[in-house]
């Protein structure tokens, strides 16, 4: 009689634990093979666009909304068609880290950070933002909160516990709390929670950090919902994860890629690693799969302090001419080496944009880089195809191809020239349209004459340490 009662007070337990659970599974599952789908169609605003990844706090001297509203139309003027602002909410103080806090330790998904400004000035930054034809879209972070924040205060259960059953954090981040994707009532909060941001500010989208680490069916539902709202919406997924591109996200992070870019840039890989990685991305993604391509952001020390000038816009080079949507971060246009990863993701440390008068080149290069891709749909849309040459261990070499014209693109990203060929078979034709960002100094010759009077030699090709060259020929 014992025995059965013990067994009669386990089967009722357990039968409770059953009813008050949730359906949802575990989502720390193997990631699912997704090769043979196809990825959800991509508007074609976030295919042809060039994102501008937006630190409210160090973007300005004020650090506020207004001051992003104030350079709007020099972002227009450079190229950028999307602006992507960093979280805009109010940060935890519990535990946080540096002087201020991260803006990724949200203390309430619902406010907005005062330092930044209030309600109306982010409306006005929207609107004049969409007068002039630009994307806004903003941070959000729903893998975590602050210590303080509104929902530890208003639904503990909501967040993952550790053996003691206490409150944890996620990875090493001591500064934030893990939400548990497994409670029904989190789930239903953080769509409805998204709407309001579409609903009342008129966004464009969302930037989701940490994406890979929330349930991949919360977002496929949250998208359906959101675009109940607005249908033409873009979501950015901060992670290098395959399956979210079939139902979820536009694009994804093009981490591995990233990396090898920067042990290339730094010395310690040959460059044919970038195609290897390419490669490896393609078999692995579902087809049609876009990922976001950078060398900089506010994860890692700034680009120029990694690579140095001349490397920094050759890394450039690649991103910006690679197939995926290209990203700017926040000063990288004019060299500015004020850091903004940790540590200084705890401070404030403004853009320090006088760095323009010293590096004049940077904003040239940049403007006339994305001047160039929004002119060519086979660099916005093209196929690519990669094209040996006769130093791989250094230097990249690609066609982008689309129904009317082929680029071809040569770079060397080592800090030695290179002179050789590459083995492209058919070489009528092309023009070559590589960026000029020399100085102007009349009487001298334009862009335009010095690139008439430049030869084309295909297949042979001299570059530059850090050099690239960019032709290109319609295709009848």
């Amino acid at each position: 009689m014992r025995k059965f009662s013990t067994f009669l007070l386990l089967s009722v337990a357990l039968l409770s634990t059953l009813i008050v659970s949730t359906s949802y599974p575990s989502f720390h599952q193997a990631p699912r093979d997704v090769s043979q789908l196809t990825a959800r169609p991509v508007r074609d605003w976030v295919q042809d666009g060039v994102v501008y990844e937006v630190f409210p706090r160090a973007f300005s001297q004020g650090g506020n909304f207004d001051g992003i509203t104030a350079q709007l139309d020099r972002l227009k003027d450079l190229g950028v068609t999307i602006v992507w602002l960093m979280p805009i909410h109010p940060i935890g103080q519990e535990r946080k880290k540096g002087t201020i806090g991260s803006p990724y330790a949200v203390r309430d998904y619902y406010g907005i950070n005062p330092d930044y400004g209030n309600k109306e000035d982010l409306k006005r930054l929207v609107s004049e933002a969409h007068r002039r034809g630009l994307k806004v879209i903003i941070d959000i972070v729903a893998n975590h909160t602050s210590w303080d924040s509104v929902l530890i205060k208003n639904h503990p259960e909501w967040f993952k516990r550790d053996s003691q059953g206490q409150i944890t954090y996620p990875h090493d981040w001591v500064d934030v709390a893990a939400l548990d994707y497994s409670n029904a009532g989190l789930r239903d909060y953080m769509i409805e929670m998204l709407r309001y941001w579409l609903r009342e500010f008129d966004l464009d989208g969302f930037r989701c950090d940490v994406a890979g680490d929330v349930p991949t069916d919360f977002w496929e539902k949250a998208r359906v919902e959101l675009e109940k709202v607005k249908p033409d919406i873009m979501m950015l997924a901060e992670a290098h994860k395959a399956e979210l591109s079939v139902k979820a996200f536009d694009l994804g992070y093009s981490w591995p890629l990233h990396s090898s870019l920067t042990e290339v840039l730094q010395g310690k890989k040959p460059a044919s690693e970038l195609r290897r990685d390419w490669e490896a991305e393609v078999k692995e993604w579902p087809r049609g799969s876009l990922n976001l391509r950078f060398t900089d952001n506010h994860d890692e020390r700034r680009a120029i302090a990694r690579f140095g000038e001349p490397a920094t816009l050759a890394g450039s080079a690649f991103v910006f001419t690679l197939d995926g949507v290209p990203l700017l971060y926040n000063g990288m246009e004019v060299g500015d080496t004020t850091e903004s990863g940790a540590p200084a993701l705890f401070e404030k440390l403004p853009i320090f944009w006088p760095f323009m008068e010293r590096r004049p080149e940077f904003p040239r290069f940049y403007k006339q880089m994305m001047a160039l891709r929004q002119s060519s749909s086979a660099l916005r849309r093209g196929s690519l195809q990669w094209v040996n040459n006769s130093d791989e261990s250094r230097v990249v070499s690609y066609l982008r191809r689309s129904a009317d014209e082929e680029v071809l693109v040569i770079l060397n990203l080592s800090s030695r020239p290179f002179s050789g060929s590459i083995a492209v078979r058919k070489v009528d034709n092309f023009s070559e349209i590589t960026t000029d960002i020399s100085p102007q100094s009349p009487p001298g010759p334009t862009a335009q004459e010095r690139k008439s009077a430049a030869r084309v030699n295909l297949p042979a090709i001299s570059l530059s340490a850090w050099g690239y060259k960019i032709f290109r020929r319609s295709v009848k």
